[in-house]
């Protein structure tokens, strides 16, 4: 599989850094590192509340409950759609559902928090729909061959899924002019004191 149609790369910000708490919504291609990048301004920026997805997939190895995902059964997904308490929830490659609650992202926000949303690009554009507010980041590997390369690299998943993903990220890569700002995950630690500064908050803190 070759590379997609060429994007442009990292773009300034098309709206100024924020100047105080607000959310601000992390997506990007599969395999592009939000996790990771959300990883480490959890343990580096405490002033940041980083919303936990609940999806119905299994957990990998290492994943805990409750810090990485809140693992539920397919009924206990209906069940939190069913009584509006999802914020945004998307089915990711075509399998498994993720999803952010609604009353947690709005007592971090009514608790003047820096709120970071790490979601699915399908959940990002529901988060747009409900709140035009909030700050869109869109997360970009420093090349389609780098992406590659860290999605089979993982080696966590077989040879049919690691050829669905490549194909999402074929189409998420085409949305990144839909985001307000452009981070080149190249470096973790670049990447994630980047994101903060869009934030509102001094990267050096």
């Amino acid at each position: 599989m070759g590379p997609p149609p060429a994007v442009p790369g990292a773009r300034p910000s098309r709206k100024d850094p924020l100047t105080g708490p607000g959310v601000t919504v992390l997506a990007g291609p599969t395999a592009v590192g939000k996790g990771t990048v959300s990883a480490y301004i959890r343990d580096n920026y405490p002033q940041v509340w980083l919303s936990v997805s609940a999806t119905t997939r299994d957990a990998r190895p290492g994943e805990e409950e409750g810090v990485h995902y809140f693992f539920v059964t397919a009924d206990e997904f209906d069940d939190l759609v069913a009584r509006d308490q999802m914020l945004e929830w998307a089915v990711v490659h075509g399998v498994h559902r993720y999803g952010t609650r609604r009353d947690r992202v709005q007592e971090a926000v009514d608790a003047g928090r820096h709120v970071l949303l790490e979601i699915d690009l399908q959940g990002a554009r529901q988060v747009r729909e409900a709140m035009p507010e909030a700050t869109f980041v869109f997360l970009s590997p420093p090349s389609w061959d780098e992406l590659v390369s860290r999605l089979t690299g993982r080696g966590t998943e077989s040879a049919e899924e690691q050829r669905r993903r490549l194909e999402t990220a074929r189409l998420e890569l085409a949305a990144e002019p839909e985001f307000d700002a452009v981070v080149v995950n190249d470096r973790v630690e670049s990447a994630a004191k980047e994101l903060v500064r869009l934030m509102g908050l001094d990267p050096r803190a």
